[in-house]
């Protein structure tokens, strides 16, 4: 059984910084690109970032660059993503997601399995 599971979400005053991971489990996380999302209320989910099996690329939404990194440790089987420099509007559920292959990683549809999500809020 695949489990996805987030953790590092929290209540984060402007300008702060957090770092969310995932855990990995049932499936060899090593060999998946990995990605996070994001979904606002009222709003559809967000590519935010992602990462290739192997750490040499790496991806990023518009809306984070610069200010986010996302990395992963294989030998723990666990995704990171690192925020730094938080804005009110980077509040939203974070997910956590992977998928056999690094194209089309913007794309939500790609992936293969979830996690259940983690609540990031921002305060001005």
């Amino acid at each position: 059984q695949v489990q996805l599971v987030e953790s590092g979400g929290g209540l984060v005053q402007a300008g702060g910084s957090l770092r969310l991971s995932c855990s990995a489990s049932g499936l060899p996380f090593s060999t998946y690109a990995a990605g996070w999302f994001r979904s606002a209320p009222g709003k559809d989910r967000e590519f935010v970032a992602a990462i290739s099996w192997n750490s040499e690329g790496t991806y990023y939404g518009d809306s984070v660059k610069g200010r986010f990194t996302i990395s992963r440790d294989n030998a723990k089987d666990t995704l990171y993503l690192q925020m730094n420099s938080q804005k009110p509007k980077d509040a939203a559920v974070y997910y956590c997601a992977v998928k056999p292959q690094t194209s089309s990683y913007q794309y939500k549809g790609a992936y293969d399995y979830w996690g259940q999500g983690t609540q990031v809020t921002v305060t001005s």
